[in-house]
């Protein structure tokens, strides 16, 4: 195989991989607003095969909606709920089940083809199996999150659903490493950038925990405690952190806690890559070092705004979604700016 067609085969398995994350981005994205919606536990049972069909008469819709009325979601948050307000947050579950099904399709066949063709390079195969078996493993770990709100208390544990957040996200950012080492291999070009590679490493892995704290704070609902910044209340820092016994466990679950993390995760990063880009661009590097520089600003910039905006209109559905999509956008510029420091 010559370098020419070995190199067009890297960039068709990036494009793929890139589409798959593309995918998953959105399956997240629709999860958060299954999340915001109250949607989540609309489906009170777990069929792999069957649950691809939604149901199709009415007949079928009454007999789902008689199960659901069994748990406690609808005895003590929507009782008296209508057939037709439950088909609207039954859709935004049934479609986040339904993609989860189609990325499992979309990257099975794909990768089966491209493995018959030869077209996949040496070493890479391994990891593209453990991400599908990473993928196997989001779905169950979907199941056992709804099944922690199947109970008394009608909300999911917010432990299970930054477990589900935090690997959909790993998916997505290893998914999208692997596209970047096929598109840029190391060229040696970004030698005077090189000395930032470990802070990359560790800015990617804030950014990953800053995620993670999202997480905790959409399951303990933190967002709406407090609807005013740079304040908490009347002051930045509020009374009652860490109060609780044991007082590291409201770092997990007590609203005001798990909020103020959340701020200062934000203040810490935005000082933290904001030197790292300045620093990246500063350093003489090449063309592809000064374009992550500028769009790790830019997306950390929009971050910003998007995280102070949802908090002070009080979580509206459509910002709290973008805000999201807004940390999927700095993680991947992050990524971006990390391969090129570490590996070109």
């Amino acid at each position: 195989m010559t370098l020419t067609e070995t190199s067009a085969h890297d960039r068709q398995v990036a494009a793929w991989l890139l589409f798959c994350a593309a995918v998953v981005l959105g399956m997240i994205l629709l999860g958060g607003v299954t999340r915001l919606t109250g949607s989540g536990l609309s489906i009170v049972e777990w069929k792999p095969l069957m649950g691809v069909v939604p149901p199709l008469t009415e007949e079928g819709w009454q007999e789902t909606f008689d199960k659901y009325r069994q748990f406690p979601e609808y005895k003590k948050v929507n009782r008296g709920m209508s057939l037709e307000g439950f088909k609207s947050i039954f859709m935004f579950e049934y479609l986040h089940r339904l993609l989860g099904r189609l990325i499992g399709v979309l990257f099975l066949l794909p990768m089966l083809y491209f493995a018959w063709r030869g077209r996949i390079r040496q070493g890479l195969m391994p990891k593209l199996v453990v991400l599908f078996f990473l993928g196997g493993c989001q779905g169950l770990l979907g199941w056992y999150m709804v099944k922690s709100g199947l109970v008394d208390n009608p909300r999911v544990s917010q432990y299970r659903l930054t477990a589900h957040l935090g690997l959909a996200v790993a998916i997505y950012a290893w998914m999208v490493w692997l596209a970047f080492d096929l598109l840029f291999p190391a060229s040696g070009r970004e030698q005077s950038a090189r000395p930032y590679g470990a802070w990359a490493g560790w800015l990617v892995a804030l950014v990953y925990l800053m995620i993670l704290s999202g997480g905790l704070v959409a399951g303990t609902r933190a967002g709406f405690a407090y609807s005013t910044w740079p304040l908490m209340g009347d002051s930045f820092i509020p009374r009652g952190l860490y109060a609780g016994t044991p007082a590291w466990l409201d770092m997990f679950e007590d609203i005001t806690t798990v909020q103020f993390n959340h701020r200062i995760f934000a203040y810490l990063l935005v000082i933290l890559i904001g030197v790292f880009a300045t620093l990246v661009y500063r350093s003489g590097a090449g063309g592809h070092a000064r374009l992550a520089a500028v769009l790790l600003v830019l997306a950390l910039a929009v971050q910003v705004v998007l995280g102070i905006s949802t908090l002070l209109l009080h979580v509206p559905v459509p910002l709290a979604a973008a805000h999201q999509g807004g940390a999927m956008l700095l993680l991947t510029a992050m990524l971006f700016a990390g391969h090129v420091v570490r590996k070109q």
